[in-house]
């Protein structure tokens, strides 16, 4: 058993492989936090106390909700810390409190309606507190999910309305984490456009730090994934706290120093972006957050994170199967689709050793740029004059698999669809509705959206055989407004808006079993492990120049798995085999693709390029289903060093890449720690050989200084 109440104390205690979690009901009333981290580790005294200007119940001085370490907390009810609840009921106050009344354990986990979340194993178990609050007759399911396995912990929580007066939602954080002390180290990954997942490390201070996003996305800005870990904390050695948030848009992520030196972390759905409105009878779930625990540095975090996310986000066929070498057509033809010219793509990528063929925008209605088409989503006959059936069908002759690109939620003001339907986009009556890339966002909340999309897309696709959607999501959220919901509901539309995409990605996968999907954001818009349940990877970045490719690589691998980070090689500025074996070992982080016009490739890199994809696929199931060690970081270091490590430990991938200014030199020692001891591995390109004993100790490489250079070391026992 994963989870275990010890009735005396009044006790609950999550156990993990290697972790632990301790929470205990004080006066049959708080659900105080008591410990999480090494399984077997002292669970500290508690010691009640109250400090000046606390407030207090009468009779339970040392219970002040200011100073308690707390599971949840309630706006307006005397904890003056960043708080995880707050409702608004029929007194218009916006103070919340809750009491406990019960517990119950349970095999497996209760599924959020309409939202993705981890699927549970054989190992997962939950814990289900119930608290009322008898002013609103609202009644609150705190859910602890625990995967054993993996080290992970689930939080969300049901809120029912059971009284007689609607309740609105204003500000929801499943996940709050109250942890001793404040000796911490935040990391966090920020961005933009073409520059994601840059790793920020800095001290925790007094008062509150957070990571948002408003855009209606997790956003390029601010990945919704961050940790905490000790003052000196390495990629190897030391503690660290991971947390993530399985959702797709707006969320919210605090840290708050308390003045009594202690930390609180919450995450989820902020009060700028959220509201939600229960009517009497109703229920809400929300989206589950979620958290680790590593005592191996960051390394051991993100591994923790890595196997879990195979194990239980991906869909398993991610992770069971190989993935294709994609030739896309975006880089080499844009807006211009020709279906001769895909035809001969797809014979020179079956030359080159490649497994499918992608078509990009525009394929589709009046799609020549990106200003007009958007929404009418049927084949351009004058591009596909005798229809998209019969060319998928040459493109498969031809020895590929077919895929395509699509944009559901978007729309151009200039297209059929919006001519006949201007109210089934986001725009708020009386003002101008703000365009990006010359795209409006359709109402993803309103079941007609839903019904004329996937009517559309069952007769546009039917007969034709599709191994691949990319699926795209090139502008965040503004001027959020929808025609459908009524006045009181427009708050929540931010948050029916995402049920809606989830429900339309439901949909494809239920009518198109066998494609893949790749979801993707003007790159990384939507890097979130909602997003990863539906998909076979994501596209990490529209950045696909190695040397800023190999930072934003490194901060995605922190929170999320090679299995789901799609990479492609682009054409260098002068083709050169130098220049693309640099591209490939920068690329060979994670999932392999290609992007640029083949055609025009040289001879001698032709062959490059063969021997590339066939070495490829020796090593694919390494990152896929193996560990990922991190070495040397980028952000400190002018190269970067990690490798991967097979399930069996018989398999190692080692990469050292020189970035940008890197001086002639050596590498720190590059330890393999879990090679096995008595093996001897031998690189497979250079026939060289080392014992698990001198991986252990570490290999010194030797750095160049020259541009555009690396070193990946294919490493098998004998």
């Amino acid at each position: 058993m994963s989870i275990r109440y010890f009735e005396e104390e009044k006790k609950f205690v999550l156990s993990t492989d290697s972790t632990e979690y301790v929470l205990q009901m004080m006066k049959d009333r708080f659900p105080v936090h008591r410990y999480y981290g090494k399984k077997g580790g002292e669970v500290p005294e508690w010691k009640g106390r109250v400090v000046s200007n606390s407030p207090y119940y009468e009779g339970a001085k040392e219970y002040s909700p200011d100073v308690l370490s707390m599971e949840t907390s309630f706006f307006g009810s005397g904890d003056f810390r960043a708080t995880a609840l707050r409702l608004c009921g029929e007194d218009g106050t916006g103070v919340t409190e809750f009491a406990y009344r019960s517990f119950r354990i349970f095999p497996g986990r209760k599924t959020p309606e309409g939202l993705p979340c981890a699927r549970a194993g054989e190992d997962t178990e939950t814990l289900e507190l119930c608290f009322e609050d008898e002013v609103t007759g609202c009644r609150l399911l705190l859910l602890y999910t625990v995967f054993e396995r993996d080290n992970a912990i689930s939080r969300s929580l049901t809120l029912e309305n059971h009284g007689k007066a609607p309740v609105t939602i204003e500000k929801c954080m499943p996940l709050q984490l109250d942890l001793p002390g404040h000796s911490y180290h935040m990391l966090a990954l920020h961005g933009m456009h073409n520059y994601e997942n840059n790793v920020e490390r800095f001290p925790v201070h007094y008062g509150i730090q957070s990571v948002s996003s408003r855009r209606g996305s997790t956003s390029h800005q601010h990945n919704s994934f961050f940790a905490l870990c000790g003052e000196k904390t390495t990629e190897t050695e030391g503690e660290a706290f991971g947390f993530h948030f399985v959702y797709s848009g707006s969320f919210l992520d605090e840290v708050e120093v308390d003045p009594l030196g202690n930390t609180r972390v919450l995450v989820g759905l902020g009060s700028e972006n959220f509201a939600y409105t229960l009517m009497p009878g109703e229920s809400f779930d929300s989206p589950e957050a979620l958290m680790t625990y590593s005592r191996e540095g960051l390394g051991g975090m993100s591994r923790n994170y890595h196997r879990f996310i195979r194990h239980s986000i991906l869909p398993k066929e991610s992770v069971e199967l190989p993935h294709p070498v994609v030739l896309n057509s975006w880089e080499a033809v844009y807006f211009n689709i020709d279906q001769e010219l895909l035809l001969k793509f797809a014979e020179e990528a079956k030359d080159l050793g490649m497994d499918m063929l992608v078509m990009d925008d525009g394929w589709f209605g009046a799609r020549n740029a990106d200003n007009a088409g958007l929404g009418d989503w049927f084949v351009n006959k004058s591009k596909f004059p005798d229809g998209l059936k019969a060319f998928a069908d040459g493109i498969h002759r031809r020895g590929v698999k077919f895929g395509i690109w699509i944009e559901p939620e978007m729309i151009n003001p200039d297209s059929d669809l919006y001519r006949a339907h201007p109210e089934w986009c986001l725009s708020v009556p009386g003002r101008e509705a703000k365009r990006s890339r010359n795209q409006l966002v359709l109402d993803m909340s309103n079941p007609a959206v839903f019904d004329y999309l996937t009517g559309c897309f069952e007769e546009t696709f039917r007969g034709v055989s599709i191994d691949y959607f990319k699926w795209d999501f090139n502008r965040d959220l503004s001027d959020i407004c929808s025609r459908y919901e009524t006045t009181a509901g427009q708050k929540a539309v931010p948050f029916l808006y995402m049920k809606g995409v989830y429900r339309l990605l439901s949909w494809f996968r239920q009518h198109f079993p066998e494609a893949i999907i790749e979801t993707c954001a003007g790159g990384g818009g939507r890097y979130d492990l909602a997003m990863m349940t539906f998909g076979f990877q994501i596209w990490t970045s529209d950045m696909i120049s190695p040397y800023r490719r190999l930072r934003i690589q490194y901060g995605a691998l922190l929170g999320y798995p090679a299995a789901t980070m799609s990479c492609h090689v682009g054409k260098p500025a002068e083709a050169t085999e130098h220049a693309f074996d640099f591209r490939f070992k920068v690329a060979c982080a994670g999932m392999l693709g290609y992007e640029f016009d083949v055609r025009k490739l040289p001879d001698d890199c032709r062959e490059v390029l063969r021997s590339h994809i066939a070495s490829y696929r020796r090593f694919e199931h390494v990152m896929r289903r193996g560990d990922y060690y991190p070495l040397v970081s980028p952000f400190t270091h002018d190269y970067s060093a990690y490798y991967y490590l097979s399930e069996d430990r018989k398999e190692i991938l080692l990469t050292v890449v020189e970035q940008e200014g890197c001086k002639k030199g050596q590498t720190k020692r590059l330890r393999v720690v879990d090679a096995l001891p008595d093996a001897v591995y031998k690189d497979e390109k250079t026939g060289a050989s080392y014992t698990g004993r001198e991986l252990r100790k570490g290999l010194v490489l030797p750095l160049t200084g020259e541009r555009e250079t690396a070193i990946l070391l294919e490493l098998r026992a004998l």
